[in-house]
């Protein structure tokens, strides 16, 4: 099963890390991506009843949905029993690793330094989240890590621009995530559902220029 998410996540290219206020908003953020040809969520529990979420989400057997921010063993168990299929830490927190692996389920943890890449996967990481990529040299960051690390599967997160995709992908990324550039909490609370979308198709390279 690990090995299926791991494929899908891969093809997917953008990961779309929903964080928003309300699980009614991220809900409404879902089903606009969805419309814009995005299948694969990962719902963070800074969510409130994050897991709910994701159960109501998991439902949907053409998505995969994962849990996002997830601190301990306790809330790793909790959105694996709702139904997520990979769990996301942004820093390393081994406590959520054997849960994931009972499951099925692909890991993801953070890291920045060649220390906490090593600290990651001696955890057990699937894919190492670089938290955050934008802020610690994007690009050329990444570049610097794969140099060192050239199996690892990345996954820089964090001020993540559309238009930067492809160059984390050219430079060794398996695939990116994207918050706040793709879902952008003032545009699903103003019921913008036409920029959220054109977000998505820039990102997706679908967008006429």
């Amino acid at each position: 099963m690990a090995d299926e998410v791991m494929e899908r996540l891969r093809k997917a290219r953008v990961v779309p890390v929903v964080r928003l206020s309300s699980a009614a908003r991220a809900a409404t953020a879902v089903s606009w991506l969805r419309e814009a040809g995005i299948t694969v969520f990962e719902i963070t529990m800074t969510i409130p009843d994050a897991p709910a979420l994701i159960r109501d989400l998991s439902s949907d057997p053409d998505l995969l949905v994962g849990a996002g921010t997830v601190p301990d063993a306790a809330s790793a168990e909790a959105c694996l029993s709702a139904g997520a299929r990979f769990l996301v830490s942004p820093w390393v927190e081994p406590t959520v690793v054997a849960p994931a692996r009972a499951a099925g389920a692909t890991v993801m943890l953070g890291a920045l330094t060649p220390t906490e890449v090593r600290e990651a996967l001696a955890a057990g990481a699937d894919v190492v989240k670089i938290f955050p990529a934008s802020s610690a040299g994007g690009v050329a960051h990444l570049r610097a890590l794969r140099s060192v690390f050239p199996k690892v599967a990345f996954c820089p997160t964090g001020g993540v621009a559309a238009r930067e995709v492809g160059d984390y992908l050219d430079a060794g990324a398996a695939f990116v995530g994207m918050g706040g550039k793709l879902v952008d909490e003032g545009l699903v609370a103003a019921g913008n559902r036409a920029a959220v979308q054109a977000a998505a198709l820039d990102v997706l390279g679908l967008r006429q220029a």
